[in-house]
């Protein structure tokens, strides 16, 4: 149960992907996954849901059964298509994950490979 005094929280984060097969789609999501919820020491009970979406040159398998495997079951995931905007950046899968913390958390968006360049901004995020 999340305490009264904990307030919903959104992290983003980004991840290239080497090729348009399961595996790749599924090896750069879970990396992803593993590092945002290892930086923000979140637990599958504080997640309220995901929302994974793809480069339109990726389509082989859904990221959220990644996220699946790392026991996400009773989190609301959903996957979608990223907006194909000339000269994107390409094969990248990309999350916007709800969560309860503490007021007082600092959220540590992860960007990793490639889609580093994303938001090369954010110091946290690299």
């Amino acid at each position: 149960m999340i305490a009264a005094m904990q307030r919903l929280f959104a992290l983003r984060g980004a991840n290239s992907v080497e090729r348009n097969d399961a595996e790749s789609i599924l090896e750069a999501t879970d990396e992803l996954m593993r590092e945002l919820i290892a930086r923000n020491a979140l637990t599958p009970e504080a997640m309220v849901s995901c929302i994974f979406t793809l480069t339109n040159d990726l389509d082989a398998e859904f990221p959220a059964v990644a996220a699946r495997a790392l026991g996400l079951n009773q989190v609301p995931l959903l996957c979608s298509r990223e907006v194909p905007v000339p000269g994107s950046l390409p094969r990248v899968v990309r999350v916007l994950m709800h969560y309860y913390a503490e007021p007082d958390h600092v959220s540590q968006h992860v960007y990793l490979g490639e889609a580093r360049v994303l938001r090369a901004d954010l110091q946290s995020a690299q």
